[in-house]
């Protein structure tokens, strides 16, 4: 590169959604059967479906449907970029990264790698490769995520103690996510932070796959402990917006959005009243798309993307299990 930018954005985002859906209260007959109240899932979640990805659908497919529509949008050619980034809670397989999987279908030579940090790895791709660019090492990323976790969903559930420790996982839904990152004259990502407590790792996750648990299927299903985790959120998650705020000289009024992740809709609802953000500030996905993992910002942020004005600011919340808290500010230019 020339010169070193100093200023880079998000120009262009875009979702992709698989197109078979599953209604939370089929979902409920389907794991649980008579054995639980009717209408259980729904209640406690607020969902009320999610759409899944086919069983000839992977993760890199659901990515690469968003990532196609995004350089379309843009009037770009993979061709076109030189740093891919598949950063996602989920892959294809645990090596090699899905980043090639899913640029062997787009085709391209970029500089491809994964970028994994639960359901803040989308958020942890786009700092990524904003940093990458600001240091001189990429002129324009492509950043997508494919999300599949409903295929960590335990298929069947019997007592209230299976039922806790398997009740996170029935709140996703499957997605796709891509945005393009390079140097904008104006505006872009103005301010990141992060905040990370990993004590609190065992709370909930997926704990098969690696060297701890490298076979077997009851290490495949997420668990965990939903109340904690949200408990751990709600103690550390107003500080730090409070603070990115006080920083960055910005209050409510000057956010045109403000996109969050979202697990179910009480825990949005206890979001809104422990930060004070106003809801009709937030886009809300959960009750028609469950937890989207890492794909739910970039789900909402596609959703927003195109009726945005110059100098409009979005400000992003993530929340990931490990667990860590991130923010971004961008203001679109």
């Amino acid at each position: 590169m020339s010169s070193t930018p100093a200023r880079v954005g998000i120009t262009a985002a875009a979702a992709f959604l698989p197109p078979q859906s599953l209604s939370t209260s089929e979902l409920q007959s389907r794991v649980a059967g008579d054995s639980l109240p009717a209408g259980l899932f729904e209640q406690a979640t607020g969902i009320v479906t999610r759409h899944v990805a086919a069983s000839s659908e992977n993760a890199s497919d659901l990515a690469t449907g968003a990532a196609r529509q995004v350089l379309a949008a843009a009037d770009l050619d993979i061709s076109d970029i030189d740093l891919l980034l598949f950063a996602s809670a989920t892959r294809d397989m645990v090596e090699p990264a899905t980043a090639h999987v899913v640029q062997a279908t787009l085709g391209g030579r970029a500089h491809a790698l994964d970028v994994t940090n639960a359901c803040n790895s989308f958020l942890n791709g786009i700092d990524l490769a904003r940093s990458m660019i600001l240091a001189g090492r990429a002129g324009r990323a492509l950043v997508v995520t494919g999300e599949t976790p409903t295929r960590a969903m335990r298929p069947r559930v019997s007592g209230l103690a299976e039922v806790r420790a398997a009740f996170a996982g029935y709140t996703f839904g499957d997605a796709g996510a891509a945005v393009l990152v390079e140097p904008v004259a104006a505006g872009g990502i103005l301010d990141i932070d992060s905040e990370t407590h990993s004590e609190h790792w065992p709370v909930g996750g997926i704990f098969g796959g690696g060297s701890r648990h490298p076979r077997g299927d009851e290490h495949t299903y997420f668990s965990g402990d939903g109340h904690r985790l949200r408990g751990v959120f709600e103690k550390i998650g107003p500080g730090l917006i409070e603070r990115v705020n006080h920083r960055a000289g910005l209050s409510w009024a000057d956010y045109r959005h403000v996109l969050v992740h979202q697990v179910t809709l009480p825990y949005l609802e206890r979001f809104v009243e422990v930060t004070g953000v106003p809801p009709d500030k937030l886009v809300i996905t959960v009750p028609s798309l469950g937890n989207l993992a890492s794909a739910t910002l970039g789900v909402q942020l596609a959703r927003v993307r195109d009726g945005l004005a110059p100098g409009d600011k979005v400000l992003l919340v993530g929340l990931g299990g490990g667990v860590s808290l991130m923010t971004m500010i961008w203001e679109a230019s």
